[in-house]
């Protein structure tokens, strides 16, 4: 089922406008493509942030909320590092690990998914990010957003 501006899944209903209309349209291009609808709500989610990090528009008005803010205090450099990424559950070997898009190196190491799972929600509360959570055979579970 194609959505809309205004009827779009209710996992969506927490994103931010623009983003949140991304990801409709990027998640009716994955339904168009054949893809089952979770994994098309949860991929296009993640594009979607995915783009409005990049986007020019969304640099230029995070610049001028930082400048403007003052009194804000400075993360260190390895959580701001962390807190632009969002954090994957997937199967490593005979264990799980949870990874930072765009890193290569793991975050975490654990035998067991809840353990990771249970992690990477922590993290992608603390730093607004989403925790996406992908099932053995590496196909996407489910999504939570927490920006």
């Amino acid at each position: 089922m194609p959505w809309k501006k205004n009827d779009y899944p209710v996992s969506m209903k927490n994103l931010e406008p623009r983003v949140r209309s991304k990801a409709v349209e990027i998640a009716n291009a994955l339904l168009e493509d054949g893809y089952e609808e979770g994994r098309a709500i949860a991929i296009a989610t993640a594009k979607a942030e995915e783009w409005n990090e990049d986007h020019p528009l969304h640099r230029q008005k995070h610049e001028e909320k930082e400048s403007s803010s003052k009194q804000r205090t400075r993360q260190s450099a390895s959580h701001s590092e962390h807190s632009r990424h969002n954090l994957h559950v997937v199967p490593d070997g005979d264990g799980w690990a949870v990874k930072e898009e765009g890193v290569q190196d793991a975050r975490l190491n654990t035998e067991t998914k809840a353990k990771a799972v249970e992690k990477a929600k922590q993290w992608a509360s603390d730093t607004n990010t989403s925790a996406i959570i992908h099932r053995k055979d590496g196909t996407v579970e489910t999504s939570h957003n927490y920006s």
